[in-house]
């Protein structure tokens, strides 16, 4: 579970995440790539799709 860390300063937070979210997100890219032919098509999908990675509590 990905884990948010908050600043010190109140700046940017920084998110912690494990390693099950890391592959999770590869596996999706993966899933989702072989479906489009070059960078630009598979940038403007991505910019478009929304990614949830569960916070620890």
């Amino acid at each position: 579970m990905a884990r948010i860390i908050e600043s010190a300063n109140g700046e940017r937070r920084i998110i912690k995440m494990s390693v099950d979210d890391i592959l999770s997100i590869v596996q999706d890219y993966q899933r989702i790539v072989p479906r489009f032919s070059n960078y630009d098509e598979i940038r403007n999908y991505l910019s478009d799709t929304v990614i949830y990675i569960p916070e620890e509590v």
